[in-house]
């Protein structure tokens, strides 16, 4: 007895439906092969390894004057506390190279040439040194209440004056030309003769 007849008629129909529906939603993956995944180019990667890259560091000095206005008296009278703080840190700057896109470089046909286009500079931080900031006047009237808070308010305010100053100064421009250098080298050392490199329009 052949194996169809040992069969159900059913059953076989149904194995047969079966064998096909497979067939026909992985037969043509398994006749593609596996699919390999697009890996981005390597200038992408290569620049991407650098991460936050930083470009220049200032070193800033302001005086922060600070003061709290008070009403004594049941308001008759004013009065304040106030603080002179003299402020040193340093502010960095650079380029966020992991926000770079595929669509930000392009690549010449024959490899010689690429153009990027890389995310614009931003400050990363701008931190007091406790070592040289210090309080160089504290003046609390007599009818004012002294806020133990005031000073650290006046290095809060001093952290966010380095900043203003440091850019007022031209540190995100000269950032984005020492980052552009950098980024020059790296890539010219992946074999291309021509780098040109410029900036995104910041937000």
């Amino acid at each position: 007895m052949s194996f169809e007849r040992r069969l159900p008629p059913w059953l076989l129909l149904a194995v047969t439906l079966g064998v096909g529906v497979v067939l026909g939603v992985y037969g043509p993956r398994w006749l593609k092969g596996p699919q390999k995944p697009q890996p981005l180019p390597d200038v992408i990667t290569e620049v991407r390894e650098l991460s936050r890259l930083e470009g220049v560091s200032y070193h800033v000095e302001r005086v922060v004057d600070l003061k709290d206005k008070q009403q004594s008296l049941f308001g008759l009278v004013a009065a304040e506390d106030a603080i002179l703080l003299v402020a040193s840190g340093d502010v960095v700057a650079g380029v966020d190279l992991a926000r770079l896109k595929p669509e930000d470089v392009s690549v010449s046909a024959d490899r010689r040439s690429v153009t990027i286009r890389l995310p614009p500079a931003e400050v990363f931080s701008a931190r007091l040194d406790n070592d040289r900031t210090y309080v160089h006047t504290r003046q609390t009237d007599l009818l004012a209440t002294r806020k133990e808070s005031l000073e650290t308010e006046a290095r809060r305010a001093a952290e966010q004056t380095l900043k203003s100053a440091a850019e007022d100064a031209g540190i995100i421009k000269r950032a984005q030309e020492s980052v552009g250098r950098t980024v020059q080298v790296l890539v010219r050392s992946l074999g291309f003769q021509e780098v040109h490199v410029d900036f995104r329009d910041r937000a």
